[in-house]
């Protein structure tokens, strides 16, 4: 029987390099990879629906399928991280610790987005700040939005501002026209560089004044795991529904090849470890010690607590009528891993 070909969208990381370069296959599949960042990917298919198989963002593709988009997961999350200590503030803003957020002005990539979703989430529960209590600037316009893509309008009663197209992030942080925002992308380069999420420049700014909301973010990241026990996850993979139906066998057998791949890349992740990162060996102990062997466990078994806690902020937010019920976003196949 002929192989099905099919297109498949995502960015690279040790984990899915394997498929997308072909050293590891889908039975069945013979995978057409295209790579893209992110935020690119999630825009075209959730605007197009053009690639059969594509990396999403967890917190889009929940408002999508409460809207009824034809998708359907698989319970593989390729990229996590603790969101929340991506923010930075002005020294002028009085903020010493995430409570004195409240009443202050935050700058967010795009409102719907994942990160948007964990960092309300986690002031929420974790500190005690009311989403209500903050005044939101939103970076990214509309029609470059996944906001754009799901008909997103602002929460009723949220404090929900837009970002001039002429100012960015960055820009208004440094001059401190937004008392914190996630400017990492430009914060870790020099001055003048372009910001990759909007092309807009951050010019001439005074970067002693920003420093970061947690001074030590490793120590509060293992303060989340050990409340939480999870990294959170921030995107997915899903498969167009006209594919899925044809080929319901699919779902498994992506998985099934994902479950290699991240096997793959664990077995040869000390011996990656580039040779500069002198020590290299002891920040993987370190990592180990604190997450354990798999920070990036794969199926909803492993993953209901996340999963459960990002639906719940989802409609908690606004962002969704109803919280979703998890068998309604995975592939049947798949419920049970």
């Amino acid at each position: 029987m002929a192989q099905l070909r099919l297109s498949f969208i995502a960015d690279y990381n040790e984990r899915v390099e394997p498929i997308l370069s072909g050293r590891i296959g889908v039975e069945g599949v013979d995978i057409v990879a295209t790579h893209s960042d992110p935020s690119e990917t999630f825009w075209r298919q959730l605007n197009f629906q053009e690639f059969e198989i594509a990396e999403m963002s967890l917190s889009s593709y929940v408002i999508a399928r409460a809207q009824g988009m034809d998708m359907v997961a698989i319970p593989v999350f390729p990229s996590r991280r603790f969101m929340h200590v991506e923010h930075s503030v002005h020294v002028d803003a009085g903020i010493e610790r995430p409570q004195d957020l409240a009443g202050k002005r935050v700058g967010v990539g795009e409102y719907q987005q994942t990160a948007s979703l964990w960092f309300r989430g986690t002031l929420e529960h974790d500190f005690g700040v009311s989403q209500y209590d903050i005044h939101w600037y939103m970076e990214r316009g509309e029609e470059l939005s996944h906001g754009g893509a799901t008909g997103f309008t602002p929460p009723p009663k949220i404090s929900f501002h837009r970002i001039p197209p002429d100012k960015s992030l960055a820009s208004m942080l440094v001059a401190h026209e937004l008392d914190a925002a996630p400017v990492d992308r430009t914060f870790n380069r020099e001055k003048n560089v372009i910001d990759r999420s909007t092309h807009i420049r951050a010019l001439d700014a005074d970067w002693s004044k920003v420093r970061r909301l947690f001074p030590d973010r490793r120590a509060e990241g293992a303060r989340f795991f050990r409340e939480h026990g999870f990294i959170p996850a921030n995107h997915v993979y899903i498969i167009r529904g006209d594919v899925y139906r044809a080929h319901p066998w699919l779902a498994f057998n992506l998985y099934a090849a994902f479950i290699k791949a991240k096997q793959l890349a664990a077995e040869s992740l000390a011996r990656s470890i580039p040779s500069a990162l002198i020590f290299g060996p002891e920040y993987l102990a370190d990592t180990r010690g604190i997450f354990g062997e798999d920070p990036f466990p794969y199926g909803v078994k492993a993953n209901r607590p996340l999963l459960e806690t990002l639906v719940a902020y989802s409609h908690e937010q606004g962002l969704t009528p109803r919280k979703m019920a998890i068998e309604e976003l995975f592939a049947e196949s798949t419920l049970d891993l």
